[in-house]
């Protein structure tokens, strides 16, 4: 019943919106996509290159399967543009660095048939685009074509039905860089009445306040009424591989006012003959004109009439059909709190229909192999991961079954689901979806093929070279500041640790495991609890306060950093140190005293030495010493943070010695008896001197 409800609320909003596009990655299905050439779909992302063996050339391109309107005529001949906005995100990746690239481009095309030609025509043309009418494109070119006088191998254009760009800006300028693999985000917005082009473009996913470029141009000339858009990429004998990460757009005729447009000099005439007479008796009597000029005044009136008696009934229609939608979702909600029974999932159930899919256990059972040993790839503190393939599609899964004795887990996973569920960012791990039949309660995520960056640290076969933790490092930051600042509410991690941190093929970091997490409106206090993380991530002022706040996950930030950089632990045994008696040190307080003496670059890891830049490796390290700084008033927003790994701002001063974390006589003091453990070990940590430790063993593979 919900289901025809809502097709009859969708046809009659189609009816009445039928000039209106929006959709966005969230809500397409494979049916709205058209992938041509090389374009294939690799793990919840469009690739539209292939990795092909040098020297072999290739290009791809992935449209929207419906044509979108871009123009109509309105009084006569003049023409009206729609505005349109589209965000995407892109990363392109040069796996032989040595050859050469192409580029991609955000394309607005006629052409829905095929791909384009390799090399530098970066797929915008083909040997029959003359007979395919032309195209749009905002192209972000690696290659460097005298045949088309590009100005560099790293540069954005803006091709009106030609390959040699009729704008151009070079993108070392604002320290952008196409070939880094990092995730790069646009914004691309045209305003149909005013004719104005703007493109911006930024690592950070905060719109940069001003426009790459801003450029006027009337796409009459370049556009049909009907075109279609996506994007198109190629590649000239090499191994770049071009990712389409995430993709909006959103185009409109409403941004004017079409009542308001002058009519023509022969409106008068063609008003006289419209077949629309309701609008001519709303015309007012130009100068040597009358009213009575109109044909049949009578039949005008009448037809306001059955107008007036046709809106009336669509609005009963709309109204109609909006009560039965809403009365079916409410039977819908109270349906599937019976189904949770108990009222922790009572208060939650409407949070879950928030999340992107519900999947059936049925599926989740036969893409584990009924949840077969041999698929487990980690353990978390409150479930096991599986490593899972759908049968029906063939894409790689990750799901997460947990544990919930008593209320714990369940809780846990609530909290999990009402919080990623709602957030998208590049560096977070996707939820797909979840499931809770048969007393189980599953996530599904997305699969990280390289696992934790823990497994990457200390049990790879090769270690991991210094770009790659860079990238590391800058990813999370980048996920951590959107957290912190950039959500509807301030959202704390509490367990921010290398086995927490995924990576995906690329090696770019994914941060997962929101189970600990905590929403607090922003500019609110947040609420003292039991601290709860991993011994050698946690800030000293919340093991003393229980108060969780966006400095703590700094302090546990800057534990991996220095965690990244030198390949030794927050917390390692050493038996050295207390005359063979098992002792431990503290990774910060290690740095900080080389930092003390001088000798800052001996703390990196030995396995790497000789691959990075000693200033930038300095700079690096002294980030960390900043987020570990015992003081928490001392240490960076991750906003600034960002900021210092993009050169945006100075990295403050590290002072020599190691400052020491202050309490007035009103805090709670506790004593800490020997509590160490194990980096992949989980404390929970009452806050009174009498309270018992309790710990839980942790994996590699945490979602």
């Amino acid at each position: 019943m919900v289901k025809y409800s809502i097709l009859l609320l969708l046809i009659l909003f189609f009816i009445v919106d039928g000039e209106k596009t929006e959709f966005d990655f969230g809500n397409l299905s494979l049916k709205s996509l058209k992938l041509l050439g090389d374009a294939h779909l690799n793990n919840g992302t469009v690739r539209l290159t292939r990795d092909l063996s040098v020297p072999n050339s290739g290009s791809g391109r992935l449209l929207y399967s419906k044509p979108i309107r871009f123009r109509k005529k309105q009084g006569g001949t003049q023409q009206f543009l729609t505005s349109f906005s589209t965000f995407f995100t892109f990363s392109i990746t040069n796996l032989n660095p040595s050859s050469v690239g192409a580029g991609l481009a955000f394309i607005i095309s006629s052409d829905d048939e095929t791909a384009g030609k390799s090399g530098g025509f970066l797929g915008l043309e083909d040997d029959t685009s003359a007979d395919k009418g032309g195209f749009v494109g905002v192209e972000f070119d690696t290659l460097m074509d005298l045949q088309f006088e590009d100005v560099n191998g790293n540069h954005v254009g803006l091709d009106l039905n030609s390959l040699i760009s009729a704008k151009v800006v070079d993108l070392d300028t604002v320290g952008i860089h196409l070939k880094s693999g990092n995730s790069v985000n646009s914004w691309i917005d045209y305003d149909g009445p005013a004719r104005l082009l703007n493109v911006s473009v930024s690592y950070s996913n905060i719109r940069p306040k001003t426009p790459l470029f801003s450029f006027p141009v009337d796409l009459n000339r370049f556009v049909e009424d009907y075109m279609f858009v996506g994007f198109s990429a190629s590649t000239q004998g090499s191994t770049e591989v071009h990712n389409i990460e995430w993709w909006s757009f959103t185009s409109s005729f409403d941004t004017f006012s079409e009542s308001a447009v002058a009519p023509s000099s022969t409106s008068a005439g063609n008003l006289t003959n419209s077949t629309a007479p309701s609008s001519a008796a709303s015309v007012a009597p130009t100068s040597g004109g009358s009213v009575s000029s109109y044909k049949n005044p009578g039949n005008i009136g009448n037809s306001s009439l059955r107008t007036k008696s046709m809106l009336i009934a669509g609005v009963i229609t709309i109204g109609i059909l909006f009560f039965i939608m809403v009365a079916c979702l409410l039977i819908w909600v109270v349906t599937k709190r019976i189904k949770f029974g108990e009222k922790a999932a009572d208060s939650v159930s409407l949070e879950i229909v928030k999340t992107p899919k519900e999947f059936s256990y049925k599926d989740l059972k036969s893409a584990t192999n009924c949840f077969n040993s041999s698929r487990i790839i980690g353990h978390g503190a409150f479930g096991t991961v599986y490593k899972g393939v759908m049968p029906e599609t063939g894409s790689v899964i990750a799901v997460k079954r947990c544990r919930h004795s008593g209320g714990q887990g369940k809780a846990e996973f609530l909290s999990e689901l009402s919080i990623i569920g709602t957030l998208r960012h590049r560096n977070l791990v996707t939820l797909q979806g979840w499931c809770h039949e048969k007393g189980e309660i599953l996530l599904v995520y997305d699969f990280m093929p390289n696992g934790s960056l823990d497994k990457a640290l200390f049990e790879a076969k090769f270690p991991l070279p210094w770009p790659n933790r860079k990238r590391v490092l800058m990813g999370v930051a980048s996920a951590l500041a959107y957290l912190h600042e950039e959500c509807e509410s301030q959202v704390i991690h509490r367990d921010i640790k290398a086995s927490n941190i995924m990576l995906d093929e690329f090696f770019n970091a994914r941060v997962g495991d929101f189970g600990l997490a905590k929403q607090i409106e922003h500019d609110k206090s947040p609420d003292a609890t039991i601290a709860a993380g991993t011994m050698g991530y946690l800030a000293p002022e919340y093991l003393l306060t229980g108060r969780a706040t966006d400095k703590t996950d700094v302090f546990s930030y800057g534990a991996v950093v220095l965690e990244v950089i030198t390949g030794r632990r927050p917390i390692e045994r050493d038996v050295s140190k207390i005359g063979g008696v098992g002792g431990s040190t503290s990774l910060v307080e290690f740095v900080w005293n080389l930092h003390r003496e001088g000798r800052v670059l001996e703390a990196v890891d030995a396995r790497i030495r000789g691959e990075f830049d000693e200033e930038e490796m300095s700079k690096v390290i002294l980030i960390g010493l900043n987020c570990s700084n015992p003081d928490p008033v001392a240490r960076p927003t991750m906003r600034c943070v960002v900021q210092m790994f993009l050169g945006e701002a100075q990295v403050p001063i590290v002072p020599k010695t190691k400052p020491s974390l202050c309490f007035s006589t009103t805090h709670l003091l506790l004593s800490l008896q020997d509590s160490v453990s194990d980096c992949n070990e989980m404390i929970t940590i009452s806050t009174s001197s009498s309270s018992d430790n309790s710990f839980h063993r942790g994996g590699n593979y945490i979602l």
